[in-house]
């Protein structure tokens, strides 16, 4: 089973990782563990690469030390893990890695937004449900997080 798992720096992707480790056998998963990193302006000028951000550098290397961080603690539960930092739309970026890779599930936490917040911010959990090529798994954190 090929189990993406889709990080940022919350407690909410912490619990994501608890969940995977509590429900899945390491020996019968592969997990990819992956963080987005979504630029400021979507589009870049003609002459620069799309994934030209520059000011997603340091956040670049903050984002490869937490994912590494996250497949260390898996791999020491058992699992054989890779990992991967893209930058783009969050969503969209979940989603191709997904289909590109051939998960046969994601796992994400969910942060629970409701109401204005929910209607500002968008939800991505709810997006990779609706657009994902796989299962989805939404883990929640308890509520005093």
């Amino acid at each position: 089973m090929k189990i993406l798992v889709a990080i940022d720096e919350s407690n909410f992707s912490e619990e994501a990782l608890r969940a995977l480790v509590a429900q899945i056998q390491p020996q019968a998963a592969e997990v990819r563990v992956v963080h987005v990193l979504q630029p400021i302006a979507f589009s870049a000028p003609p002459q620069m690469s799309a994934k030209y951000a520059p000011e997603l550098e340091e956040q670049t290397k903050q984002a490869e030390a937490m994912v590494k961080r996250a497949a260390q603690s898996l791999r020491d539960a058992g699992f054989k893990v890779d990992t991967m930092v893209e930058k783009g739309d969050i969503r969209l970026k979940i989603i191709d890695a997904a289909a590109e890779w051939k998960a046969d599930l994601i796992v994400l936490g969910s942060h629970g937004r409701s109401g204005i917040p929910r209607l500002l911010l968008g939800s991505v959990a709810e997006f990779v449900v609706r657009n994902a090529p796989c299962s989805v798994e939404v883990v929640r954190a308890p509520m005093h997080m």
